[in-house]
């Protein structure tokens, strides 16, 4: 009877763990969430059993087996915590928690330190704390409150959506706390442990954020991997430009110590040249990299698109923009050019609309280099009954099968290189400024996209 609970609770873990991993694919959070199941569902498969035996013998080897995997559990807490708040510089104080929980585990299962033999409870054989038992305690009560505390700061800073997601997390971790009166059990205390109740709850908050909130979604998982990104391309760029403040001195006293003897003349004029565009080279790529990171961080916001900042803007200051700032590779520049252009105002964003712009520019590039031919257009024109502003390249087209679902979150062609985020960015900004896109192609021949903007009333 008292085996029962535990035996169901293992079974929904498991279940918990596979169906996140079913729905989102495997990455970092998905994963570290996968451990936190596995951890729980051995751990009470193992205290149904306990509960079970009555050999002693059997029950020594049951509760140090069970405590091995009772070690892991709030550091694998905290580990998805640190996963899906995304908090910079987390990872080694995850494997710092996850090593001592290494050696507790060790200790579990080799010596009476942390397991010291256990208890005949009404309801079965349960682990009798050892001497280094507090240690145990206390590791979970910090790593726990860690967890708790960068998610909280997390959510101060995250976006609408990302914040409800958070803290969700944040409720599911003040419910987790109260698991901890299993311990005194462990301690001479005699009655049926509740604790893992208030762990499915917690989980269960947890999955219903997966659900409801797409908790895990790769799209939040690739921002806050963009997010990471800044802060070394900040520093590549400081470097950069000391490079471009010093070079000048140091190429001086080098031709100095040339003239005077002091050294041999080993790099060629073409070398020299070469070094003094490296900073100017550097700081382009290093702008390069944060246009692509400002997309993905639009394309990660396409849920939270934030109308309440909306206002006027004209529509030919957006395609200049979007030309001058995107990271075009060699040549490609000179295959975009600019059609008829008639400049139009709209509301809305800017910022958003040059993110659209950079989006099917990405996309019609791709198209001309599989094609290996072709050019891009984009062009303006205003007209009674709505704005429109378009973009055509003349690559591979897309298929009359395909086109169907070209809008749609996830839907990519690209198999090696596609997220299929962007076109759905693209459509829900339209949407958010009350106009409309749609695809017209024709495969091998060429590809339109026509963004339609309602006219300002005046």
């Amino acid at each position: 009877m008292y085996s029962l609970f535990p035996a169901l609770v293992s079974a929904l873990f498991l279940g918990y763990g596979l169906y996140v991993v079913a729905e989102k694919g495997f990455n970092r959070i998905s994963s570290s969430f996968l451990v936190l199941c596995l951890s729980t569902f051995f751990w009470q498969a193992t205290w149904a059993v306990l509960f079970q035996v009555r050999d002693p013998v059997l029950a020594d080897i049951l509760v140090r087996f069970g405590y091995l995997l009772i070690a892991f559990l709030p550091t694998s807490l905290y580990h998805f915590l640190s996963e899906i708040s995304g908090y910079p510089g987390e990872r080694r104080y995850v494997l710092a928690s996850y090593a001592l929980a290494a050696v507790l585990g060790g200790l579990a299962l080799g010596s009476n330190l942390v397991v010291a033999g256990h208890y005949d409870y009404f309801f079965g054989y349960y682990p009798k704390a050892g001497l280094l038992h507090p240690l145990h305690v206390a590791q979970t009560v910090v790593v726990v409150s860690r967890g708790l505390y960068i998610t909280w700061r997390q959510q101060q800073v995250a976006s609408a959506d990302q914040r409800v997601r958070l803290r969700l997390c944040i409720a599911s971790l003040f419910i987790y706390f109260f698991a901890a009166i299993d311990y005194l059990c462990n301690y001479g205390f005699e009655f049926y442990p509740p604790g893992v109740a208030f762990l499915v709850i917690s989980l269960g908050i947890i999955v219903r954020a997966v659900v409801k909130y797409e908790l895990m979604s790769p799209v939040a998982v690739a921002a806050s991997v963009a997010h990471e990104m800044r802060t070394p391309l900040a520093s590549i760029r400081l470097q950069a430009a000391a490079i471009e403040e010093y070079w000048p001195l140091l190429h001086q006293g080098y031709e100095q110590a040339v003239r005077h003897g002091l050294v041999e003349a080993r790099i060629d004029p073409a070398t020299v040249q070469r070094l003094t565009r490296l900073s100017q080279g550097i700081t382009q790529q290093v702008d390069r990299s944060n246009v692509v990171i400002d997309v993905m961080l639009a394309s990660a916001r396409m849920e939270s698109i934030d109308a309440s900042s909306f206002g006027e803007h004209a529509v030919l200051p957006c395609i200049h923009d979007a030309l001058e700032r995107y990271p075009f590779s060699a040549g490609d520049r000179e295959r975009t050019r600019l059609g008829q252009l008639e400049d139009f105002r709209f509301h809305g964003s800017d910022a958003l609309l040059v993110f659209v712009l950079f989006n099917l520019l990405k996309n019609a590039l791709y198209a001309l280099k599989a094609a290996g031919r072709g050019e891009i257009t984009i062009s303006s024109t205003r007209r009674p009954g709505a704005n429109c502003l378009s973009v055509t390249d003349t690559g591979t087209g897309v298929g009359a099968e395909v086109l169907p679902r070209i809008f749609d979150t996830f839907y990519t062609t690209k198999k090696a290189a596609g997220a299929g985020l962007g076109l759905a960015f693209c459509k829900r900004v339209m949407t958010a400024f009350g106009g409309t896109i749609r695809c017209e192609s024709v495969e091998t021949q060429y590809t339109t996209f026509i963004l339609e903007f309602p006219p300002i009333a005046r």
